[in-house]
């Protein structure tokens, strides 16, 4: 390997890092607004009360689970899957840790709006490095290119589906929650198109097979044989 090819294969990996970290940051930002869970993480809240295990182990426990399941609609996890659904469950621990709670309900909706912006831009910049999608959203993609639906009605269902699971294990749910499963469709899209993963108007989710660095979308190469 190139020394240029070993820039690039470094680049690929902090971009996906960063990524991460933003999803991990819009989670805790929504936690702690304390206007209603995610569908996740009501479903991880859920988790917590039936065994104690925190809302990051959860999350990487469901995300063990989803990889499973996401053979069936032959998305095979990578080295990224793996480590996306181990780090992100770690660093949502971290960052809740570490940011206090909304004061006032007029916090609670701007943590809230942010988390749903970083969110989807965290989503489009993680999954442009090419190094493997995340548990939840490797379904997500294989969902939406063998259904031919857009990857916003894909999303929202699953996330439909996934906070009545929550719901029924009593994870809490509020006007926040509604926000969520209503806006994270869009907002993912919007991130993913963003960075190139799919068309600008695109119905479908056809995913690039080449990593797509940030910023200029003119730095790609393919993969070597």
């Amino acid at each position: 390997m190139g020394d240029r090819s070993k820039v690039r294969v470094v680049i690929r990996w902090v971009q996906f890092l960063l990524g991460l970290l933003g999803i991990g940051a819009a989670g805790a930002l929504m936690i702690r607004s304390q206007l209603g869970l995610g569908p996740w993480d009501c479903f991880h809240m859920g988790i917590f009360r039936l065994t104690g295990i925190s809302v990051g182990r959860a999350s990487i426990l469901t995300g063990a689970v989803v990889v499973a399941g996401s053979f069936l609609v032959l998305v095979r996890p990578e080295v990224g899957t793996l480590v996306n659904m181990v780090v992100l469950g770690l660093m949502l621990d971290f960052v809740l840790h570490h940011l206090p709670v909304a004061a006032s309900w007029e916090w609670g909706l701007a943590y809230y709006l942010l988390g749903l912006a970083i969110a989807g831009v965290s989503t489009g910049l993680y999954i442009a490095a090419g190094l493997g999608k995340g548990p939840r959203d490797g379904l997500m993609v294989g969902l939406a290119e063998r259904s031919g639906w857009p990857v916003r009605r894909v999303r929202t269902c699953i996330e439909a589906t996934v906070l009545l699971l929550g719901w029924l294990l009593g994870g809490p749910i509020g006007v926040g929650t509604i926000i969520y499963a209503v806006c994270i469709g869009p907002s993912v899209q919007w991130g993913m198109q963003l960075f190139g993963v799919i068309p600008p108007a695109g119905p479908r989710a056809a995913m690039r097979v080449e990593p797509v660095l940030v910023p200029p979308r003119r730095w790609r190469w393919r993969r070597a044989a």
